[in-house]
């Protein structure tokens, strides 16, 4: 399995194959995440003091918070991919 990544803005990478969600933080049920995950130390800050508008979830329950739009992470992780399936 080849390991694919995503920026998630100010150099910050991810792995692609471990992210279940790339979700707005505006939510009640987001912002608890975020605080149990901070709680718990799985929360990852790569917004570098900026606005918080991503909020990554991955399988191990990481909790990785991004200064740049979902729609901008999902796009960066539908296009690192080629029609094969082949990393670009």
């Amino acid at each position: 399995m080849d390991i694919q990544l995503i920026n998630i803005g100010f150099g910050n990478i991810v792995s692609a194959n471990r992210i279940i969600a790339i979700v707005s933080p505006e939510s009640a049920p987001i912002k608890r995440i975020i605080s149990d995950a901070k709680e718990q130390g799985r929360l990852v800050d790569a917004t570098y003091g900026r606005r918080t508008r991503a909020v990554i979830i991955t399988d191990s329950s990481h909790v990785v918070l991004s200064a740049i739009q979902p729609e901008t992470v999902a796009h960066r992780f539908v296009v690192s991919k080629d029609p094969q399936g082949n990393n670009n």
